[in-house]
């Protein structure tokens, strides 16, 4: 068992925020064929969140020329958890500095990764109250679930594209706590991915090499659904529908979970999780190594192998960049 005594610190991810070139399409994508509902509107911004997302929202889209993350927020444990983790974050030579909040939470602090992706951790939050006509017998769940749609219940994780995976796993772990789950080494002993909890998920966060050698890109958002049958019914949908699917439904043997990858009008790639995969209770959990001898079933336990642009697309779009580079074995992430 290690001796370094576990940071709690971190409690879960809160919201993501996403740019969109085409608001009003993405709006389109997640409020009526994912079932989100908008709880409020603020100049270039819209606040989403799912029937079982219990915060003011979980998902902000902002309009920007071009798509990409906003940002990342994550929620302290406790006030005196967030404080701990400031201090622990301006040590560290990556913090931003604090603002006074935004829609739906209170003050944040505001930091980087290594890899200069936005984030920000919070402890006042807004819990969603539904008016009359939505509220629900169901005691502890926060609304009615949508009649539109085929409805995701909550945010699941985020997956980041780092230049270097090694420091970006390490930042998460020392500075925030975050325990590795599962990760990737390749012959010669880089890390081509990582899967990163604070809580018995397999991951909140994964991040993963950007291949095009850029720093700060957005890989993709995932929503959770529980019932692999979901994905079925969303796929059939989504094709009838003109979204683009990019890969499944499947199976990763990563994580276990089922999945489908799809892209939203702006252009920002979306996961949908048929399941939550496995569950880690285990406090001295022994991270699970993929190699290249082993990687096959990693990537796909069962379903069709993920296409080439899975590894090299994110946003922003670099695909100029992307276009020049020879197809190499794939990694999934």
């Amino acid at each position: 068992m290690s001796n370094k005594e576990p940071i709690f610190d971190v409690a879960q991810l809160a919201h993501v925020e996403i740019y969109s070139p085409k608001v009003d399409e993405t709006l389109w994508f997640f409020k009526d064929l994912l079932s989100l509902s908008e709880t409020e509107r603020d100049g270039d911004s819209v606040y989403l969140r799912a029937y079982e997302d219990f915060y003011h929202h979980s998902l902000k889209v902002t309009y920007r020329e071009t798509p990409g993350l906003g940002h990342v927020s994550w929620r302290a444990s406790s006030p005196q958890a967030l404080e701990r983790r400031v201090a622990a974050l301006e040590a560290s030579g990556l913090g931003k500095g604090w603002i006074d909040g935004d829609k739906g939470h209170g003050r944040a602090y505001q930091f980087t990764t290594p890899d200069g992706h936005p984030q920000e951790i919070l402890w006042d939050v807004d819990y969603y109250e539904a008016p009359e006509a939505l509220k629900t017998p169901l005691m502890n769940r926060p609304q009615k679930r949508p009649t539109h749609g085929v409805p995701v219940r909550r945010l699941d994780h985020v997956n980041l594209m780092c230049s270097n995976v090694t420091p970006n796993k390490t930042f998460f772990m020392e500075e925030l706590g975050f325990r590795l789950r599962e990760h990737i080494v390749l012959d010669g002993g880089m890390e081509a991915g990582a899967w990163l909890s604070v809580s018995p998920l397999v991951h909140e966060v994964a991040v993963m090499g950007d291949r095009t050698g850029n720093k700060g890109r957005l890989h993709h958002i995932a929503y959770w659904y529980g019932y692999p049958q979901h994905l079925s019914d969303i796929a059939d949908i989504l094709t009838e529908q003109g979204i683009q699917i990019e890969a499944g439904p499947g199976k990763h043997g990563v994580s276990q979970a089922m999945f489908m990858y799809v892209f939203e009008p702006g252009g920002n790639r979306v996961e949908l999780f048929g399941d939550a995969g496995y569950l880690i209770f285990d406090p001295d959990w022994k991270p699970i190594t993929w190699t290249q001898e082993t990687l096959d079933k990693g990537i796909i336990w069962f379903g069709s192998p993920l296409p080439g642009e899975y590894f090299l697309y994110g946003t922003p779009d670099v695909s100029d960049v992307a276009e020049t580079l020879v197809e190499e074995e794939a990694v999934p992430a």
